[in-house]
């Protein structure tokens, strides 16, 4: 009887220990970046007094030269609903508005903040875009966010998050713009309701750099949200380019809370692009870009003229394979111009990329999940196929480490596609097979298998 339970004690105990491994070496993503995932598309809108100066964007001196006239600011067409309709035309499920840039201005009534929405003759000085582009974004069922630049403030003489010098007033200076930081950060976080993330542009030094005190603030007011992000925290992660890509496998698992500090190591930026599958943090990359991108452009913001710029078609799809379908969200830089309105030739896109979305992905010829190490996916009847999605669910966290693909032909099994990472999505075209079946086979997992879905495509022009 004592052996019994003895072996009894011995096996509970193994499978205690089994688990309590598995929770720690396989970290688990919060329900905001579960969203964030899920949500796949993000846009985020860039506008800014860069917009209504009729000049080419030129970053290095528009973070040192302050604008002369901040009555250029003078949308008379702003419409934010327009903006949020475009994107949700798209299949953005998140939104997100540069509330600061680098100007130092800020788009809405802020209190701390003299360089603002209360200073312009617009709307006589009333107007706030950030309270009209969160009730944009309700009205459309997209969950908003705020990007918030501190690092770099023309109007305020702050470079690379530092005031210039090292004497008295430096000082002095440096202590008020960072008390007017933090009570920026307390108004877009406190009177906006929920919000998906707060971005704050390049990073937000805390007081050990010598900057503002954003997280605690951030976390008082926005518990649920995604922090982007400073030396201490990131819920996520760039993926190392602008190009709306990241390379395969990029894990959503990485070494350090904060990726931040780790941009310049040896091996520059690959952590960022590929990750590490036995990371101890959830910190999922994102792979961003602007509309505004082709043919050697690279446009954040409207320019007059610049329409021959906008991704084709194709490109977007192309970007969208290699970052959604590489366990990332993409997010696409939007450009409202001039008159506060997106440009017709942006909004076409944009619904052209929602629609081509939707005609590749809503009809799957068959759709299984599973927890076993293979999962077999029989088809209605023998015939082509040219796509497959495949997609773990990540509220277990990231399990697969190896696995195989194989679709049952005239001649018996026929590989398809070997990989390491599945993560939230993985897609994968490839010529057209006939089979009347595929299966997954998992070889390596930390776990059991948790596969939410093996879908199975015949993709119309490839």
């Amino acid at each position: 009887m004592h052996k019994i339970l003895i072996t009894l004690a011995l096996l509970l105990w193994t499978f205690g220990s089994s688990k309590a491994q598995e929770k720690q070496t396989v970290p688990i993503p919060t329900p905001a970046q579960l969203d964030w995932q899920d949500a796949e598309l993000v846009a985020v809108f860039h506008y800014d007094l860069h917009v209504f100066d009729g000049k080419k964007y030129n970053q290095r001196e528009n973070r040192i030269s302050p604008i002369a006239d901040i009555n250029i600011f003078n949308p008379q067409k702003l419409d934010t609903d327009q903006w949020i309709k475009a994107a949700k035309d798209a299949a953005c499920k998140i939104a997100i508005l540069t509330a600061t840039h680098e100007t130092g201005f800020a788009l809405y009534q802020s209190d701390v903040n003299p360089y603002s929405l209360k200073a312009v003759k617009w709307r006589d000085g009333k107007g706030d875009i950030v309270k009209d582009f969160v009730a944009s974004c309700r009205k459309y069922g997209v969950k908003p966010g705020i990007y918030i630049g501190i690092r770099w403030n023309a109007y305020f003489g702050v470079h690379d998050f530092k005031v210039n010098g090292d004497n008295q007033f430096a000082k002095n200076r440096q202590a008020h713009y960072n008390r007017m930081c933090e009570g920026m950060v307390e108004e877009l976080c406190s009177r906006y309701g929920d919000l998906a993330i707060v971005w704050f542009d390049g990073g937000a030094h805390g007081p050990e750099q010598g900057g503002p005190d954003v997280l605690s603030i951030f976390e008082k007011y926005q518990p649920n949200c995604l922090f982007y992000h400073n030396l201490q925290r990131a819920d996520m992660r760039w993926g190392g380019s602008e190009s709306g890509t990241v390379p395969y496998p990029c894990w959503g698992t990485f070494t350090h809370a904060s990726w931040f500090d780790r941009r310049g190591g040896d091996d520059g930026f690959r952590p960022l692009k590929y990750g590490y599958p036995d990371g101890k943090f959830y910190i999922p990359a994102m792979s961003d870009a602007p509309l505004r991108g082709f043919n050697g452009r690279h446009e954040w913001f409207w320019e007059p003229g610049d329409e021959a710029h906008i991704y084709p078609l194709a490109n977007l799809v192309k970007m969208y394979y290699n970052s959604v379908g590489h366990n990332t969200s993409l997010i696409l830089g939007l450009t409202p111009n001039a008159d506060g309105l997106l440009p017709a030739p942006d909004v076409q896109r944009l619904k052209e990329l929602g629609d081509e979305i939707e005609r590749r992905f809503s009809r799957p010829i068959v759709v299984v999940a599973g927890n076993q190490e293979v999962l077999i996916a029989k088809l209605p009847k023998r015939q082509l196929i040219n796509q497959l999605v495949l997609a773990e669910n990540i509220s277990k966290g990231e399990r697969v480490r190896q696995f195989v693909v194989e679709g049952k032909t005239r001649k018996g099994w026929q590989l398809i596609v070997e990989g390491s990472c599945i993560g939230h999505k993985f897609i994968h075209q490839f010529d057209e097979l006939e089979v009347s079946a595929v299966r997954l086979k998992v070889l390596e997992a930390r776990g059991k298998p948790q596969i939410q879905s093996l879908e199975v495509f015949n993709i119309a022009g490839g």
